[in-house]
């Protein structure tokens, strides 16, 4: 099972970790939100999801070039 996590964690943009570690509550509860609001509202919270692996992506790119600056 761990395998499997480790896997989409890495290939999923990581966006519950992140959320998880931010909001001190595990990350498998973000996860099970995530997919259960989806059920009910058809799917928005995807949006969402990508929304947030979007930013989490850009500032990660933004840090990264922050840094090449000042060394």
């Amino acid at each position: 099972m761990k395998g499997i996590q480790d896997f989409f964690e890495k290939y999923a943009f990581g966006v519950c970790t992140r959320l998880g570690e931010k909001l001190r509550i595990p990350s498998s509860s973000i996860r099970l939100f995530f997919i259960y609001t989806s059920f009910l509202t058809f799917g928005s919270p995807v949006l969402v999801y990508l929304m947030l692996a979007f930013v989490m992506n850009f500032r990660k790119h933004i840090r990264r070039r922050h840094s090449l600056w000042y060394h």
